[in-house]
């Protein structure tokens, strides 16, 4: 059994395509944890999407023997979505290895969790990957870690995570420089969870780390958040398969299984302890909280129900998106799903089509607004179609965020002019080297949750990455656009926009729609509008026969009496007639810029 001197926890930061996952590779070939012929590359990444991707999605840990020592990896996601479960798993760790491309340099995400990592007083081991690139810079790179966060040039590693060229000297480095865990044996228990995944044989399995007292299996526990007491069916730990073991002590990290069928009792940041003598919560917890929402419906209404119960089992793996039953006009049954973020959102949804067979429409992405009432009510409104009507609202608050972006500086124009069309305010500039800067500007979350990061991406060549935290509610001058088909409104293209944009919304989806809805036997009009003022107009025109090309000259009384009743009847019909709208003009909504 190792000594608690012995123990090294720590977790690896790096934005995408930086080589976390390669890296992490070769750490598990060089410990001799995974057998050469069950290695397969990125293996610690489960997930197909992840893979796919090459990004993480779900935090993973494993327990590696090095010499005489014993390494605890924590591999942690690295979006801006997953900002709490990253902020847990830096809690399970003394250390972090800050892991950047040579040739790319640091970037937004990369010093978005550096600076967690800080907060949270974690050793920082940097290191420069694929070092092995023609393109690659290391002085330059490593003197630009030095001007950011501090850390000497000279202590910053440099290896290859492809060839596995310096993996030993940084392996070697993480025992010498990151601090072993501090515990009590003899304290109350507190263990931290730090991820849940639901296995469907065994219940919630929970990743935890011990920083004080013992875990042993077969005891009485309690779940100091969920208020719940269960017992320890099975206690181990991943070296990278489930090993189990009897007891898990002070600076640990293992797994917890309790037969737990709901991974809302076993959240992210919740804290375990003995039933018989309870210790003290660990601090941080807190809620995940939805920050963009949509709606998701069948596109065959019969698959309502399967979507429910696969809603449900997506839940089960995933407590950290919310959904409730609503209804739509246009596109009948559905639910209405609140995420982290937008690519929480693109996961959850493409999940839901790959892992379950589903074909989903989805609605525009919208925010949680706040809508204060003539009254003195505060109400939250995350649907525009429950936006209350314009003489009951005193006033609108929109969630804003702080945007940190890191770019090449030959695309700061570009950027500067993007974010200020998206209402954005600087708050600041800084040169990080002669080549990169960093800007930080406040934006209104809406703002950014249709296609800001296409925008960026494609203004700067895909150089400038980006990160955000939430930074409040601000009062604006807010409005409710609605589109109306043939006088009746469509709530699936309701929007709540600024009042400087909702003209030049409201003309660009009128027109857009009118191309995409096919003609019908009468005229359709489509109308945007505030309230009760229509503020743009396009007309879908009637398809019509013929009825006068039987007519070969004679008096034009007859042709005036044919056009007549053919009128009359376009009337009757449109009083009466339903129009039909394709897929792709939903799909339109989110594309208006295209």
């Amino acid at each position: 059994m190792p000594r608690i001197e012995q123990y090294r926890s720590f977790s690896i930061i790096a934005h995408i395509d930086h080589g976390k996952s390669t890296l992490a590779d070769r750490i598990l070939e060089l410990c001799g944890a995974v057998d050469p012929r069950d290695m397969r590359a990125q293996y610690l990444d489960s997930m197909d999407l992840e893979r796919e991707r090459g990004i993480t999605i779900k935090a993973q840990n494993v327990r590696l023997e090095w010499k005489d020592h014993v390494l605890q990896l924590i591999d942690t996601p690295g979006h801006v979505d997953f900002g709490y479960e990253v902020s847990r798993s830096l809690a399970a760790c003394e250390g972090a290895l800050l892991l950047v491309d040579a040739s790319q340099g640091i970037e937004a995400q990369t010093l978005a969790n550096c600076y967690a990592a800080l907060d949270a007083d974690l050793t920082i081991v940097a290191a420069l990957n694929k070092i092995d690139l023609p393109a690659a810079e290391p002085d330059r790179r490593a003197e630009e870690i030095e001007r950011i966060l501090g850390i000497p040039a000279a202590d910053v590693l440099r290896i290859s995570a492809k060839t596995g060229e310096g993996v030993p000297e940084l392996l070697d480095a993480l025992v010498a420089r990151v601090p072993p865990p501090t515990g009590d044996a003899d304290a109350q228990l507190q263990a931290l969870i730090f991820d849940s995944v639901y296995d469907p044989y065994r219940g919630v399995v929970s990743s935890v780390r011990i920083f004080n007292g013992n875990l042993d299996s077969g005891s009485r526990l309690f779940y100091l958040q969920a208020g719940r007491p269960h017992d320890a069916e099975e206690i181990g730990v991943r070296s990278p398969g489930m090993r189990p073991v009897p007891r898990l002590g002070p600076g640990e990290v293992g797994y917890l299984i309790s037969g737990i069928k709901d991974v809302g009792e076993a959240r992210v940041g919740e804290t375990v302890t003995n039933a018989a003598a309870r210790g003290e919560p660990l601090s941080g917890y807190r809620e995940p909280k939805p920050m963009v929402f949509c709606g998701l419906y069948p596109v065959d209404g019969d698959e309502y129900a399967e979507l429910r119960e696969s809603l449900e089992k997506l839940r089960l793996n995933d407590s950290s998106f919310t959904y409730e039953p609503e209804t739509s006009g246009a596109l009948g049954f559905g639910f209405r799903c609140g995420f982290l973020g937008l690519l929480h959102m693109e996961i959850t949804r493409e999940r839901l089509e790959r892992e379950y067979g589903l074909s989903l429409v989805a609605t525009s992405p919208n925010v949680e607004y706040r809508a204060h009432l003539v009254d003195g009510v505060m109400t939250t409104v995350d649907n525009p179609s429950s936006l209350p009507a314009p003489n009951v609202t005193e006033a609108i608050e929109e969630p804003y965020v702080t945007v940190t972006m890191l770019t090449p500086t030959e695309y700061v124009g570009a950027l500067m002019e993007l974010c200020q069309q998206r209402r954005g305010e600087m708050t600041k500039m800084e040169y990080l080297s002669e080549d990169r800067v960093e800007l930080v500007y406040s934006l209104p979350l809406a703002e950014i949750v249709m296609d800001f990061f296409d925008q960026m991406k494609s203004r700067t060549k895909g150089y400038a990455s980006l990160d955000y935290e939430p930074a409040g509610y601000r009062r604006s001058a807010l409005v409710k656009v609605d589109l109306l088909l043939n006088s009746t409104p469509v709530d699936a293209f309701s929007a709540i926009v600024h009042k400087d944009k909702a003209y030049d919304y409201g003309r660009r989806m009128t027109q857009k729609l009118r191309e995409l809805i096919p003609r019908q036997l009468f005229d359709v009009p489509i109308q945007a509008a505030i309230g009760g003022r229509i503020i743009a107009r396009e007309t879908v025109k009637a398809k019509r026969k013929d009825v006068i090309a039987k007519c070969y000259g004679g008096d034009i009384s007859r042709k005036r009496k044919l056009l007549d009743r053919q009128k009359e009847g376009k009337k009757r019909m449109k009083q009466i007639g339903r129009v039909e709208v394709p897929q792709e003009a939903f799909v339109a909504a989110l594309t208006l810029d295209d």
